[in-house]
């Protein structure tokens, strides 16, 4: 058998699929495409998780970009964090010339242009679905590891959920939170420590520092109403599976907020979605390209987080695809529990690069065919190394791959393009109207100011002597607090019927 009928044989052995499966390419062989050797992906496997990884240049966006509309073909919807604003054009049909046509004949795949349908989504000012979260839904957990807390900060935030909670003042946006903090250590001083101990005012002004600091990142127009519902990323159109595409060009030099944003992301999506097991195919498939943005700046405990909701959110149907530069960008904790490793080329500038190549050889399986070191840094653009899951969860043999040309457009959308896809959007009029209802800032400014003009109109004089019932300035506080504050709730927020999740966030009964 010639070597290269050995290989063909090999790759064909690794890759016996009785379910469905997409197509990424075609085996190379000593620098040559073998038209015999079609690299594919099981469905099944693709919520066990991903890599995309790469230099610059080298074809890793346009390979997340094939892998989601592969995906949607087969009626799986997926959403793409698009921070680099390179894939706005998987709504349009891509061009067909001589360079793709003679790339898929090798491939032995038919190209056909086509747009999918394609959700455009912001959490910032670019054009789309507005995308928001109340302070209430990330919980005391999660927004003390955003904000980097320590232990007697976070008792400080568990204190204020606390109270809010007990008290029906809802916690939706930054200046809620801000104004309870205020609270606790200047008119309700007494009424804390009472309920709950002594609250040190160095901590909530440290507390009160980060939160401004989150704010000067935009995060401002993140928290707030309306709250966006997961569920509606699991749409189909036609019967392929819709792309949202969260448009995040701005959000580059904010990585808080961007790490913000993911989390509770996940969080909700855990939360939110029912188990679903080993199904035939993934609910929804999330791509996070410059994912080193996350981890970067990424406190210990907030690694921990995002780990555990890896490992927990592949139950409920969902598969997490990490875009970046090089493995070594992704935790190793995470790494270990990528089934999907697409490895464009690196490049070996310095020592340093060469180390990180030899540290990234050692993540992919031993081929006989390739020396992985040597083919990291000779790989030409679309080229990657692919391994995956099948169908029993054993890793397929690595290939060296030439990966299909995309369906949709390679280059972005023009601006009048991009009006009209927002302008037809359902989800638009869904979620874009702007709320700024009752909450916990309105309703201790009102409490307060009632307070205020009882203790004034109580030392006026008057014709009637005073009774020896409580005047309000002896009066509990926390008592005059919870009178009628049965606060009219919208949406998703109905405190009542809220509890908390492994991961503080809240959790809701439907």
């Amino acid at each position: 058998m010639s070597k290269k009928e050995a290989f063909i044989t090999h790759l064909a052995e690794g890759q016996k699929y009785k379910k469905d499966s997409i197509i990424l390419g075609t085996g190379i062989l000593e620098g040559q495409p073998i038209n015999r050797a079609q690299v594919r992906v099981p469905l099944k496997t693709m919520n066990r998780h991903g890599l995309i990884a790469g230099a610059t240049g080298t074809g890793k966006t346009k390979t997340l970009q094939v892998i989601a509309e592969q995906l949607a073909l087969k009626g799986v919807p997926s959403v793409l964090m698009d921070l680099k604003g390179d894939l706005s054009g998987l709504a349009k049909p891509g061009e067909l010339n001589d360079f793709i046509k003679n790339r898929s004949e090798v491939i032995g795949v038919e190209y056909v242009p086509m747009g999918l349908p394609v959700e455009l989504m912001s959490i910032s000012e670019e054009k789309g679905v507005k995308l928001k979260a109340t302070v209430s839904e990330f919980g005391p957990v999660l927004i003390s590891q955003i904000l980097e807390l320590n232990a007697t900060q976070q008792g400080v935030i568990a204190v204020v959920f606390r109270y809010c909670d007990l008290n029906h003042l809802p916690l939706l946006d930054l200046k809620d939170l801000k104004r309870v903090l205020q609270f606790v250590t200047n008119e309700g001083k007494e009424v804390i420590k009472k309920e709950f101990g002594q609250v040190s005012s160095a901590s909530v002004n440290t507390i009160m520092r980060k939160i401004i600091e989150l704010e000067q990142q935009g995060a401002n127009r993140f928290f707030g109403e309306k709250s966006f519902e997961v569920d509606d990323f699991v749409q189909t159109q036609d019967g392929k599976g819709k792309i949202s595409v969260i448009r995040l060009t701005d959000v580059q030099s904010k990585p808080k907020l961007f790490s913000t944003f993911m989390l509770s992301l996940l969080s909700e999506i855990y939360e939110t979605f029912p188990e679903q097991g080993d199904d035939d195919q993934p609910k929804l498939c999330l791509f996070i390209d410059e994912a080193h943005l996350v981890f970067s700046n990424a406190s210990k405990d907030l690694l921990e987080k995002i780990e555990a909701i890896v490992k927990l959110i592949r139950s409920k149907g969902v598969g997490v695809y990490f875009c970046t530069q090089t493995p070594t960008d992704v935790h190793d904790s995470i790494l270990g529990q990528l089934g999907l490793k697409v490895q464009h080329a690196l490049r070996a500038f310095t020592a340093k690069d060469r180390k990180a190549i030899t540290k990234t050889a050692e993540n992919y399986p031993e081929s006989e065919f390739y020396e992985v070191s040597e083919t990291l840094t000779s790989m030409g653009i679309g080229e990657a190394l692919v391994t995956a899951l099948n169908e029993k969860g054993i890793p397929t043999p690595l290939a060296h791959t030439l990966v299909r040309a995309p369906i949709s457009r390679m280059d972005i959308l023009e601006s009048s393009e991009i009006d009209e896809l927002v302008n037809g959007s359902q989800l638009v009029a869904k979620y874009n109207e702007d709320m700024d209802r009752e909450s916990a800032f309105e309703l201790l400014e009102e409490k307060m100011n009632r307070v205020e003009k009882e203790q004034e109109k109580a030392v006026l004089p008057g014709p009637k002597p005073r009774t020896a019932s409580r005047t309000p300035k002896e009066e509990s506080l926390l008592e005059e607090l919870s009178k009628n504050t049965m606060v009219r709730q919208l949406g998703r927020t109905i405190f009542r019927e809220l509890t908390r999740g492994i991961l503080g966030s809240f959790t809701r009964r439907r």
